[in-house]
């Protein structure tokens, strides 16, 4: 039983890991003895992080954007080229937007959805060879998407765009778990509600005390509430789970 929520030893990916929830994440696998691959946009801030991850374990910086299928798959190879198996993909890479309808533009769609949705199930389809190297009947590799309460019900501000898509995101999670089941592979979904974070931050600083108040356990998460879950998924303990949406919010979607 001491062993069952242990990830050391074991390989991760976690994409948009240099920051918020990502980061979070990134963080409890390497102090919890992962060896972890972060990935983000910008090359100067993702080598940073990592650099200071790998004061608290291992921790190293794979830069890409992965707002196109070319990088995408770059990244997926180079992981594969480093590794001789993948354990655990966290696909958190992510953007929002909002804006009044009448207003909301195109682009919108076309950035949120690329990157919340389509680079999910690019880069998910090339890493499968190596997830498949690194899994076993006893302990499948892992995937965790990220994805939000608002694709749960709908959000209070106008992110049109972003709801829809952590919504396609959950149920992706579940056509994925179906098909990549019999190759030791289980896909979840983790749909979290606030948390400090970049992308939270403007939210935060005009409605904390509101958000605070909707939140049957009156708090907002912390970095251990995402860390824990991520670990759980990914261990011993979580090797029998497939196909699900956890809110981790203070009940917020589920009791309000």
């Amino acid at each position: 039983m001491k062993d069952l929520f242990s990830i050391e030893g074991k390989t991760a990916l976690v994409t948009g890991g240099s920051s918020g929830i990502g980061r979070m994440i990134a963080q409890g696998y390497a102090e919890a003895g992962a060896k972890v691959y972060i990935s983000s946009r910008k090359k100067d801030v993702c080598d940073e992080v990592a650099a200071e991850l790998s004061k608290k374990g291992t921790c190293v910086a794979i830069p890409a954007d992965l707002s196109t299928q070319a990088e995408c798959n770059r990244l997926a190879d180079e992981i594969a080229d480093r590794e001789g198996g993948l354990q655990i993909l966290v696909n958190n890479a992510g953007a929002n937007w909002g804006a009044p309808m009448d207003e909301f533009p195109e682009a919108a769609w076309d950035k949120v959805l690329t990157l919340n949705v389509k680079s999910i199930f690019h880069l998910t389809r090339r890493l499968v060879p190596t997830l498949e190297k690194g899994a076993s009947a006893g302990d499948p590799a892992r995937v965790i998407n990220i994805g939000s309460i608002d694709g749960i019900r709908p959000p209070a501000l106008d992110t049109f765009s972003y709801s829809a898509s952590k919504a396609a995101v959950h149920h992706l999670s579940r056509v994925l778990a179906k098909k990549l089941a019999p190759k030791n592979i289980t896909v979840n979904a983790v749909a979290p509600g606030p948390f400090q974070s970049k992308m939270m931050k403007a939210t935060l600083d005009a409605f904390e005390e509101q958000i605070v108040k909707s939140c049957p356990l009156r708090r907002i998460g912390e970095p251990e509430d995402m860390a824990g879950i991520a670990i759980y998924l990914a261990s011993r303990a979580g090797a029998y789970v497939t196909g699900v949406v956890i809110p981790v919010d203070g009940g917020i979607s589920s009791t309000n």
